[in-house]
This record gives C-alpha cells, sequence and structure tokens, in this order.
C-alpha cells in the first residue's frame, strides 16, 4: 500500500534533511586537509619552510636532543636501589642491562604490579625477578609515528633503541609528545602565516 500524499511528503522531507545532513559532514571532512594542503603548498612557493616529501622526525634526532645518558641497573640489583636511581635521576624506568645485552626494563609500573601487590621487600626482591622481559624496542631511523603507534598498540611507555643489536638509547612517551606538539606548532603557525598573509 503507497502512502497518501502528506505522508509521502513528509517522508521526502525527512529523508532530504538526512541527506543534506550526510553531504554536509563529508564536504567538512576534506575542508581542512585541503587547507593544510594549500597552506602548505602556498607556503612552499614563497618561503620554503617546509619541502615537500620533507622526513618525518626520527628517533635519532630525539635522542641527540636529549640531555642525559643512557641509565641502566643490572638484573642482581635490588629493586631499592632501582627505586633510588630513578628517584635520583627523575625518570620513570630503567633498562636492565647484563653486560651489552639488554635483559630487560625495569619501570614504576613493575614496582606497583609485581612488588607492591604481593608485599614484597624492595631491598630484598632482585630487578631480575619483577623486571618485563619481553621488551619492545625500535631502529635509531624510525619514525616518532612509529614509536607512538608501538606505544598506543602495546601500551607501553618506554621503547628502547637498538642499533646493531647494541641499546643506545631509550624514547619515553613524554618524549614523543613533546615531539608531536613541536611539529603541530609548527604546522599552525605555517597555517597562520598563510591566513594572514
Amino acid at each position: 500500500m503507497f502512502p497518501v500524499p502528506d505522508e509521502a511528503a513528509t517522508l521526502i522531507r525527512r529523508r532530504g534533511a538526512v541527506n543534506r545532513q550526510k553531504s554536509a559532514r563529508r564536504r567538512k571532512l576534506p575542508r581542512i586537509s585541503w587547507a593544510a594542503r594549500t597552506a602548505r603548498d602556498r607556503l612552499g612557493r614563497r618561503e620554503p619552510l617546509a619541502e615537500e616529501g620533507e622526513a618525518m622526525t626520527t628517533v635519532n634526532e630525539i635522542l641527540q636532543a636529549k640531555s642525559h645518558k643512557l641509565l641502566s641497573i643490572t638484573p642482581n640489583a635490588s629493586v631499592l636501589e632501582a627505586l633510588k636511581l630513578m628517584a635520583e635521576k627523575e625518570v620513570g624506568a630503567l633498562l636492565v642491562l647484563e653486560g651489552d645485552k639488554l635483559a630487560g626494563i625495569f619501570s614504576e609500573r613493575d614496582y606497583a604490579r609485581k612488588v607492591v601487590l604481593y608485599g614484597k621487600a624492595s631491598k630484598d626482591t632482585p630487578v631480575g625477578e619483577i623486571m618485563t622481559h619481553k621488551v619492545v624496542c625500535v631502529r635509531p631511523e624510525q619514525s616518532v609515528e612509529d614509536c607512538m603507534a608501538l606505544m598506543t598498540d602495546r601500551r607501553i611507555r618506554h621503547l628502547p633503541v637498538l642499533e646493531d643489536q647494541k641499546v643506545i638509547g631509550v624514547i619515553s612517551i613524554g618524549d614523543v609528545v613533546k615531539e608531536v606538539i613541536s611539529e603541530q606548532r609548527f604546522v599552525i603557525e605555517q597555517l597562520e602565516h598563510y591566513i594572514h598573509s
């Protein structure tokens, strides 16, 4: 049975409104990308602030900007020793090294979940007993975006950096966020320059 004319008109108006809303949403998404691309292209012609195809920030570049040296502890050291070192250096994790070889990583999370919750004594518990053994690592040439994806996917806050199987540094979630904010600030400045020029 076909709807009566008044009902048909109402249905058409409703469908039209829904379609207009969908079209408006679809139109809004590309506009942002188009504006960013246009600003970048225009600025590239006026002032070459960002070259087309320029490489993103790498892990190696972040390591070079960091001030403190590689901090580590041995598996036989006590958890209390590790905590004292972390407090002194104001860091949230330590690499656990056996010689030059990466054995694991010890973090505040390990302490909270494997010492405090089980009522263990910090000075009697060796780091090797509670450290994280399966460590996710990155290479110096990997990008900040790679690091962020790994940290988000694996729910981790620290990524040791390996070069030829040797540890050369650590990237923290703080380092990654700082770099992402810096890159976003640069893009915003480019857009503002384009808008006001």
